[in-house]
């Protein structure tokens, strides 16, 4: 077995494995180990109608089936344990989540710390005293635009079950709130290229109080919170409040915390420096100093 770790990579909404491509080179780079991961009807798992493509048909769009309806944030988790057990037997595991990511990385943590040498969450979800909805009704999440973002859903979620957004679409204003709200400092071709990444279908399935982080298991693994200082969508007061309310929880293992320049992607489109953010870390990860 190494002693060197395995990064182990949790996308966000919408988001695949292949967004990690560029962070993954520049780790390799550096010498490290990397895994990203597909959670389920993700990556070559997800749908992509005929509807979805050019010319496309937007009724037939809000109305396809896709494979993804009734994956539960438990299904996540159990995929994402099933990967941190082979990692694992390779050596120490890092395991990195964004945004979205979070929630399912902080699942996985409750159930099987044992797995996790360090847990990192950039800009990704962790809650704590609330479940994740109720935190867009708090004070820190006011300067999101919820119904901008909205210009490019398609479909009724209620009917589809599953959230269906179009990132194919070419209406101005929809890739204005898409630009503002996660790319804000890339380029047009950048957000364009980063949309054409993303798949159409997320599922519904955000948690309850019960996957909230439990002090008794993912209380005791290390753990990192890198803020991304530019993000809009979700704002730095609100990576602020996660880190306090995590450190609250378990006062004797605080966040270890870090902080990039830039906005929610952009750590993705420029990986370099969160790559060295993360080889610092691996610098650090001893199994043996778990509290």
């Amino acid at each position: 077995m190494s002693s060197q770790p395995t990064f182990v990579l949790v996308h966000g909404a919408f988001a695949n494995s292949f967004s990690f491509a560029p962070l993954q080179a520049e780790l390799g780079l550096l010498g490290h180990r990397s895994v990203a991961v597909d959670l389920p009807g993700h990556g070559f798992g997800a749908t992509y109608t005929r509807a979805y493509q050019a010319p496309q048909d937007p009724e037939g769009l809000a109305t396809a089936p896709g494979a993804i309806k009734g994956v539960t944030l438990a299904d996540n988790a159990a995929h994402l344990i099933g990967v941190l057990e082979r990692a694992k037997r390779n050596g120490p595991v890092i395991l990195v989540s964004h945004s979205r990511g979070g929630i399912t990385a902080t699942a996985a943590a409750n159930a099987r710390p044992d797995l996790i040498d360090r847990i990192v969450y950039v800009s990704a979800w962790c809650p704590v005293a609330l479940d994740v909805n109720d935190y867009y009704a708090e004070p820190e999440m006011a300067t999101v635009d919820v119904a901008s973002l909205g210009l490019a859903a398609a479909g009724n979620p209620a009917e589809l079950g599953l959230l269906r957004v179009n990132f194919r679409t070419a209406d101005p204003a929809a890739l204005a709130a898409f630009r503002a709200a996660f790319l804000a400092d890339g380029t047009d071709e950048e957000l364009l290229t980063f949309l054409n990444t993303f798949q159409p279908d997320e599922n519904l399935d955000v948690g309850t109080s019960a996957d909230r982080a439990q002090a008794a298991t993912w209380g005791t693994i290390p753990k990192t919170y890198v803020r991304l200082a530019d993000d809009a969508s979700m704002p730095l007061p609100l990576q602020d409040r996660l880190i306090r309310e995590g450190d609250a929880l378990t006062p004797d293992n605080p966040y270890d915390v870090r902080t990039l320049p830039g906005s929610h992607l952009k750590w993705l489109v420029d990986p370099a420096p969160a790559a060295r953010v993360l080889s610092e870390l691996a610098q650090l990860t001893d199994p043996s100093a778990r509290p």
